[in-house]
């Protein structure tokens, strides 16, 4: 079975660009007739029955409060039915392990939102560590830099929050206020932030993203504020931080030029005449991390002897003063990649992924004497020893509870049948048996949200076009993933940007799929980061066939196997993945009974001029180039026939979505809608690139895709 031929779309004859207009009347009266088309043909007890049950999983007042602990406190953000927005809280950890944590409100953003008349969503919040001897005196944590959206677009506006009042501190009163933009707020000191924003034309990237960083005094208009770095219009963005470990204070500056590339520059005398910039000399497409003594180098590309996929670490001194010697901390293999780390203290915490399995360990760096570089101990081993987490198909997150002072860490684990478990642990080697660290404590477990007797998750591999061997997660009832009872299969995929799709817990899922009969798949295809760079860099650019080639070889797979049939296979994908779902529909339409493109890139000789789009050029490559003969072999919205027979499709995106143009999913509805083809379309006015902006939006976007799916694929 071969891709479907390509018949493109003339770029410059484009009869949809109309409906670019994000918010313009007519191409919003287009919107709101989808949707109410959309509720028309789906509307019912299915669909209210799959919103009900997935409103309970998200509503549930027993799900994990997940925590960040500041100071004596630990802070949680919780939604459920009476927090439609959200309340961020706080209590003790004392409470906290208890059954029933008694809670303090720091911040209700329903309340705030009613009286500010706006439809805030929370993008976080970052707290100011006291300095030394207001820490060692006992001092509250009281300053916070708070990011609301208006509606869940990227853009948020920042603002000062005082912790012991509970109340915004307002600019009168000489608070720090960030206006709406895309951009940051970040601390310095108690009377100084890093302000990286829009400061007017010129001012951001073709991206939209700031390319200026600034130091920002307290009490000074912001257009005072002394410029710090500025990069190119070009770039991708540019943002500073200062680290605040005591006695290791750094002021470091970073330049993207592109999406995989960039800069680190220490920054000396920030903000004065005297102020020196020293570029840390890696590779601009490596990863740089600094903790106390250390310098850690994740790569991206081979680097001498070095091979791409590495971790590698130096004494931060030492390297700045010329040495090169570094140590190998993780070297990729075939199977297994480099999941990511965390910082204790006084030890390193590294994740693997071995066949997209984590396999978590500990190392601990050489001390180096104090006044000292380090110089003598570069190259030299770390001490490496087990964390003593593990399970059958289950995801493993580690996360230090406070890196400055602690060797805690926060232990997540999950699967696609096991609720998550939030357990608090040691790094530290001596903390249990045998020179290992100890087994962390679990605090908190979420409940089962559906019934999952009966139900089997396994791991299989298949082979893509061109022999390679690509793993899937797949999960059902083991009659039918043993191929004897054939069933509706959806089939999930992403496949870009290093990114790892691994078991995870859901809920809504469970209910809305599983427990009805479905089974659920899981494509680790190329252009993901299941097994490092290579894995990535082998479906990018003008190999981006290799993904979709990948993702057809496990449709095809759970065929063979007996899993599911051609016309009960569902597929979806959300960003990058609505690209490779528009791709499936487009390029592969026989395999699959159903398609479901979410908040999706489709229109890619466009996208690059279409908000955010422009950061992405070194995942696809640039449609104004001789890059076009490539894209266009990947642009749905190109490769649409009207004379080609193509699976009902659903296409669902964001009014609001900032990053990803709503026009993509609009142009190409449109497109087939007008040769007569299967299309629901359904438009949520607020929620970002996440599609909602609360549980009741969530559940009903979740109630339109499974309903949906159940129509086409059920029968």
């Amino acid at each position: 079975m071969t891709a479907a031929p390509r018949t493109p779309l003339d770029p410059s004859a484009d009869p949809y660009t109309w409906l670019e207009d994000v918010s313009g009347e007519e191409a919003l009266g287009w919107v709101l007739e989808r949707n109410t088309q959309m509720s028309d043909a789906l509307g019912g007890e299915l669909f209210d029955q799959i919103s009900k049950q997935v409103r309970e999983v998200l509503d549930a007042e027993d799900k994990i409060p997940y925590v960040s602990q500041v100071g004596d406190h630990y802070y949680n953000f919780w939604r459920d039915a009476r927090h439609v927005r959200g309340v961020w809280r706080r209590t003790t950890p004392a409470s906290y392990a208890t059954r029933n944590p008694d809670w303090e409100t720091v911040l209700d953003l329903d309340e705030l939102a009613r009286e500010e008349g706006e439809s805030w969503v929370w993008h976080g919040a970052s707290v100011l560590r006291p300095d030394p001897e207001e820490f060692a005196a006992g001092a509250p944590w009281r300053r916070a830099l708070v990011d609301l959206s208006p509606g869940g677009s990227d853009t948020d506006v920042t603002r000062e929050f005082d912790l012991v009042e509970k109340r915004f501190v307002p600019a009168e009163e000489g608070g720090f206020v960030r206006p709406a933009a895309k951009g940051s707020l970040g601390w310095v000191d108690a009377d100084t932030v890093y302000l990286s924003t829009d400061f007017g034309e010129g001012t951001t990237t073709t991206s939209g993203y700031p390319r200026i960083t600034k130091l920002w005094r307290r009490g000074t208009p912001m257009e005072s504020a002394v410029t710090v770095f500025e990069g190119e219009s070009t770039d991708v963005e540019v943002s500073a931080r200062r680290s605040r470990t005591p006695g290791f204070e750094r002021d470091l500056v970073v330049r993207a030029p592109s999406f995989f590339t960039s800069e680190t520059w220490l920054v000396t005398g920030v903000g004065t005449a005297e102020q020196e910039l020293t570029r840390i000399d890696v590779p601009d497409s490596a990863n740089v991390g600094v903790h106390r003594e250390w310098l850690l180098v994740r790569l991206r590309d081979d680097w001498g002897t070095y091979r791409a996929g590495s971790l590698l670490a130096a004494p931060f001194d030492a390297f700045l003063a010329g040495s090169r010697q570094l140590t190998v901390l993780f070297e990729p293999t075939a199977t297994a990649s480099l999941a990511g780390t965390a910082w204790t203290r006084h030890h390193l915490v590294v994740n693997v992924l071995e066949d997209v399995t984590n396999r978590p360990y500990v190392l601990t760096p050489p001390a180096v004497p104090e006044g000292d570089d380090g110089a003598a101990l570069a190259g030299r081993p770390w001490t490496r020893s087990e964390l003593p987490v593990s399970g059958e198909l289950l995801s493993v997150g580690v996360s230090s509870v406070d890196a400055v002072d602690s060797d805690d860490v926060w232990v997540t684990t999950t699967g696609f049948l096991t609720p998550p478990t939030l357990a608090r642990g040691s790094a530290a080697p001596d903390a249990g048996p045998d020179g290992a660290p100890a087994v962390p404590t679990p605090l908190k477990s979420a409940p089962a949200h559906f019934d999952a007797d009966g139900l089997v998750a396994r791991q299989r591999f298949t082979t893509s076009d061109d022999g390679t061997r690509v793993p899937y997660f797949v999960v059902g009832r083991p009659d039918v993933l043993d191929g004897r009872a054939p069933a509706p299969a959806l089939l999930w995929g992403y496949g870009g940007f290093e990114i790892a799709l691994q078991p995870a817990y859901s809920g809504t899922i469970g209910r809305a799929w599983l427990e009805r009969g479905g089974v659920y798949a899981v494509a680790n295809i190329r252009g993901g980061g299941e097994y490092g760079p290579a894995w990535h860099q082998a479906a990018l650019r003008e190999k981006r066939h290799r993904a979709y080639e990948d993702f057809a070889a496990v449709a095809r797979d759970l065929v063979a196997r007996g899993i599911t049939e051609t016309g009960r296979l569902g597929m979806e994908g959300r960003s990058n993945g609505g690209l490779l779902a528009g791709n499936m529909l487009t390029q592969y339409p026989d395999l699959f009974g159903a398609v479901i493109v979410g908040v999706p890139l489709l229109d890619m000789k466009r996208y690059s001029h279409l908000l955010a789009g422009a950061s992405w050029m070194a995942e696809y490559g640039d449609p104004d180039t001789d890059d076009w003969e490539f894209l266009r072999e990947f642009s749905p919205y190109h490769l649409f026939s009207q004379d080609r027979e193509y699976p009902p499709v659903l296409f669902t995106t964001s009014t609001k979505d900032d990053r990803v143009h709503p026009a993509h999913a609009r142009k190409l509805a449109a497109l087939m809608l007008t040769h007569g083809k299967d299309v629901t379309y359904y438009e949520n006015i607020e929620g970002g690139h996440g599609g909602a902006a609360d549980n009741g939006q969530a559940a009903y976007m979740a109630a339109t895709h499974w309903t949906f799916l159940w129509n086409r694929l059920g029968k």
